[in-house]
């Protein structure tokens, strides 16, 4: 697979839309065009099969080589304290796209659920995505919360002013995570935002976010799968998000849990980690 240079790709960003509106989104404008990761860390993206479809997969490069953004695009960032995560979801977009963990180099396709390609019933107001280098082991319990991870690498919802597209690698900075769970299964939710937004300077703990904006996460997370028949989803920790030093502490965890999945030191069952 040829990828080009980032230098020479054109950022793609989906339309405005209105933060009310339940009109589907379209990923049309993805189905020809290569898309770039950043140009800051030299990664590009590559689009194959057709758009709002099971053909369609967002693949990484660097150089001329396939990469696995789960797996070879580092977890920190270039400051202390900040991080990569890659989107897989841009802000006010419906379809339900991520990282493909058991398929080869691990390319963002859009989730599939008892056959059928799957959509939020109403758009997320905020970019969403994982950390690479991160797993939250199905093997473990968690001592306090009694439940073990979802198997998946951790979530990211980035809180910036600017929406940004699919398969970007962006720096972030982690202001708080909270415990959801989903289904019996452990899936933290890291909030953050990016380290070029206009907000970061401002934002620097979980204090600094406006209440509107951790209560919105938090109820929209919850309620979100209700229309397919699901109950509510469930917090730990009283529901209550946790700072920033905390955040760090769980993202960390998650980190050493990958590095034994990599090393072969955990059993990776059928998730693609690219060892034989």
């Amino acid at each position: 697979m040829k990828f080009f240079s980032p230098l020479a790709l054109l950022a793609l960003a989906p339309a405005s839309a209105s933060a009310w509106s339940t009109a589907p989104k379209s990923l049309s404008a993805f189905r020809t065009r290569v898309v770039p990761a950043t140009i800051l860390h030299g990664y590009s993206t590559e689009v194959s099969g057709e758009a709002a479809t099971e053909s369609f997969r967002l693949s990484f490069g660097e150089g001329d080589a396939t990469i696995s953004p789960w797996h070879d695009i580092p977890l920190k960032g270039s400051a202390d304290g900040t991080y990569n995560a890659v989107i897989e979801i841009p802000k006010m977009t419906k379809a339900k796209m991520e990282v493909a963990t058991k398929e080869e180099n691990n390319p963002i396709a859009q989730d599939i659920k008892k056959g059928n390609l799957r959509d939020y019933h109403g758009p997320i107001f905020w970019n969403y995505g994982c950390l690479p280098q991160t797993w939250e082991d199905p093997n473990v319990e968690h001592p306090e919360l009694k439940c073990f991870g979802d198997d998946d690498p951790i979530d990211v919802v980035e809180i910036g002013s600017k929406s940004l597209a699919m398969g970007t690698v962006q720096e972030v900075k982690p202001l708080g995570v909270i415990a959801m769970i989903d289904d019996g299964e452990l899936d933290w939710k890291v909030i953050a935002i990016a380290t070029d937004d206009e907000l970061a300077k401002e934002y620097n703990d979980i204090d600094d976010v406006p209440d509107a904006v951790k209560d919105g996460i938090r109820e929209w997370f919850r309620w979100y799968k209700t229309p397919d028949d699901k109950p509510l989803n469930g917090f730990g920790f009283d529901e209550k998000w946790l700072d920033a030093k905390e955040a760090g502490e769980v993202i960390e965890e998650t980190h050493v849990a990958w590095q034994k999945l990599r090393s072969g030191e955990t059993e990776a069952g059928k998730l693609w980690i690219g060892k034989e």
